[in-house]
């Protein structure tokens, strides 16, 4: 009887320091930077960002200190009476509306983002991302229902909120902070923001961070024009 009550205590000592290396390999998600992204579906610069920018925090090590969070409204116009104005026209209106119902439908980051980089990628054939599985089903039920308008909706009042107010899209916060310019170094930005107990991942290496490619030239639209970094 003594030798099991030995094995056993011996077991959950393994289990707890392995269950203790394993907390500490991954930010808790309180420790993580909180990356909001606030954009628009047909924005030239937002699309730019989904599909260059933020494909490292997704295909790297990045997403054990990152949460990133998608923000589909950016220049849309809210009216008293509830209507809502795109930027670029009805179709905006209607992509926003589809990649707010991805973000609600698909609860994996990945999976989530993986889903609206294919749509940014090719917006005018933005179907063919979707194959008809449970998944892309339930999207379409969200987007032809009253849900994908309270979805934006929502999202206009954290737009519209913001504090200090949104200038231009993509419009870029970190812990609730803008990056402006620093947008264009977004990686080095993340990793001098994480203040976590976690390991920081190999991409914020001095080295790893000197061979990236700091973005320029990010085109950036206000709600009446756009312009260059």
């Amino acid at each position: 009887m003594a030798s099991s009550s030995s094995t056993k205590l011996v077991f959950f000592a393994c289990c707890l320091l392995l269950f203790t290396l394993s907390d500490n390999l991954v930010a808790g998600e309180s420790d993580k930077v909180q990356l909001n992204l606030y954009y628009e579906s047909l924005c030239p610069g937002c699309q730019e960002f989904i599909v260059d920018y933020l494909v490292d925090f997704f295909d790297t090590d990045l997403d054990t200190i990152t949460n990133v969070t998608l923000v589909p409204f950016g220049n849309a116009k809210l009216y008293d009476n509830l209507t809502i104005t795109c930027q670029h026209g009805e179709e905006e209106c209607e992509l926003n509306k589809v990649e707010a119902c991805v973000i609600n439908t698909i609860p994996d980051p990945k999976l989530q983002y993986s889903l609206i980089r294919c749509i940014e990628n090719d917006t005018k054939n933005w179907d063919s991302c979707f194959n008809g599985n449970k998944d892309d089903i339930a999207i379409g039920d969200c987007y032809t229902s009253d849900l994908s308008t309270k979805l934006i909706l929502e999202y206009a009042k954290q737009t519209l909120s913001l504090n200090p107010k949104k200038e231009y899209v993509p419009w870029v916060t970190l812990n609730g902070t803008p990056l402006y310019e620093k947008i264009n170094d977004l990686v080095a930005e993340v990793c001098k923001a994480y203040k976590g107990k976690a390991p920081l991942p190999k991409q914020c290496n001095s080295s790893a961070l000197a061979k990236r490619k700091v973005w320029s030239k990010l085109q950036v639209s206000y709600a009446n024009e756009a312009i260059h970094y």
